[in-house]
């Protein structure tokens, strides 16, 4: 973790370690060595924050940045083809290789669950377990520095109050795409909000 979030974090860290403490036994996911993997570049760095729900409970596909798979996942999850198919249909962007989005991470991209962390094989499986409180802290942060949300569903849409700048949307999964996702152009909205403040746009390209 990077220093920086050391220092946003220290304040809810005892919080985290009742967490950790309560799921020490179990088998989760993403592994434990990367429950905190969206905190490994400088905070300073973040332009952009993308809010998902909870890690995929899939072994082997959560990996501590929201929606993101390992490289060597070969089978896609749902929800993260459509936000490919999303990314071509609004800036023209064809299939990547991969369902790694670490690129994005480092054009200033948090990628950021609500939850950080389930039992594999069971979805929402620590939803009641206080990571809430530690992403609204984070989200509360993230808000006063400028840094603009995308949020899909929800449970994202429960931090707007914290953005000044935000796109809110249905959530790309199956079950709910179709309901105002497909066509919000999230990823060139961004760029034009951006823009408009004089800042660097993001470099969506995978």
């Amino acid at each position: 973790m990077h220093a920086s979030w050391q220092r946003l974090l220290e304040p809810v860290a005892p919080e985290i370690e009742n967490i950790l403490a309560k799921i020490a036994h179990e088998d989760i996911a993403p592994p434990r060595e990367e429950i905190f993997r969206a905190f490994e570049n400088d905070l300073e760095e973040v332009q952009v924050v993308i809010f998902g729900q909870d890690p995929y409970p899939t072994e082997g596909n959560a990996m501590g940045l929201a929606f993101s798979v390992p490289t060597n996942v070969t089978q896609i999850p749902a929800s993260l083809r459509n936000i490919f198919q999303e990314l071509k249909s609004d800036l023209g962007f064809g299939r990547p290789l991969s369902g790694d989005l670490t690129s994005w991470e480092r054009s200033g991209v948090l990628l950021l669950n609500r939850v950080l962390t389930t039992r594999v094989g069971e979805t929402a499986a620590h939803s009641d377990l206080g990571w809430q409180n530690i992403t609204n802290h984070i989200a509360r942060e993230l808000g006063a520095r400028g840094v603009i949300a995308i949020l899909w569903g929800k449970s994202a849409q429960g931090l707007s109050g914290y953005f000044s700048n935000y796109i809110s949307s249905a959530h790309p999964s199956p079950l709910s795409a179709y309901r105002g996702f497909f066509g919000s152009k999230p990823f060139s909205r961004v760029n034009d909000i951006l823009s408009s403040q004089g800042r660097s746009p993001i470099n969506w390209s995978l």
